[in-house]
């Protein structure tokens, strides 16, 4: 069965951190690496050029695309067969829930989704201390991300982990037993 994980949450909420326990946990979860059309960080990305987006949407191969911190980020068809082969369990960081609902939606999976959760007094204490340069933008789409979840009070979250209380293994532990429970018909 092929299956992923959707981790959704605001800037600096943990999804690297908890992304790199799920993998420590079990060598078949995967950081999904987005394709991004920009500049700044590169790790966790496939970068990628307007050309290639281009031809990406022509062929109808783009899930979902966000433009933020001036930059274009996508979720493609392609990347996430290239991920699912083999049997590994993509895990994609979104930050909309427009981007949840059109995986969920549009790629055939069984997806878990899992809301991770910090204060925004963490988000900004966090984000410089892991090198970002633009606290304020990642201010502002903590502001974005609690909106998007007020405007989706019915989102079908099947795990909220708030990433505050809950050290990165206990939150890998608590998805991983979702992702086997539900996988096996549970």
């Amino acid at each position: 069965m092929r299956r992923g994980v959707l981790l959704y949450g605001p800037p600096a909420a943990g999804k690297d951190t908890v992304t790199a326990a799920l993998t420590e946990l079990d060598s078949g979860y995967v950081l999904f690496p987005r394709l991004k059309i920009g500049t700044g960080k590169t790790r966790g990305y496939r970068m990628g050029t307007p050309e290639q987006l281009a031809d990406l949407e022509a062929r109808g191969d783009v899930i979902y695309r966000n433009d933020r911190y001036g930059n274009v980020y996508v979720v493609d068809r392609p990347g996430l067969d290239d991920v699912l082969d083999g049997g590994r369990t993509p895990v994609v960081h979104l930050g909309q829930m427009a981007g949840v609902e059109r995986v969920a939606a549009l790629f055939p999976a069984r997806w878990v989704r899992v809301l991770l959760w910090c204060s925004k007094e963490t988000t900004a204490r966090r984000s410089p201390g892991r090198g970002d340069t633009d606290t304020v933008a990642r201010l502002a789409a903590w502001d974005a991300t609690q909106a998007d979840l007020a405007d989706h009070p019915q989102a079908g979250w099947e795990l909220r982990i708030d990433t505050e209380t809950t050290a990165p293994r206990e939150a890998a532990r608590s998805i991983d037993h979702l992702v086997r429970s539900t996988s096996s018909g549970s």
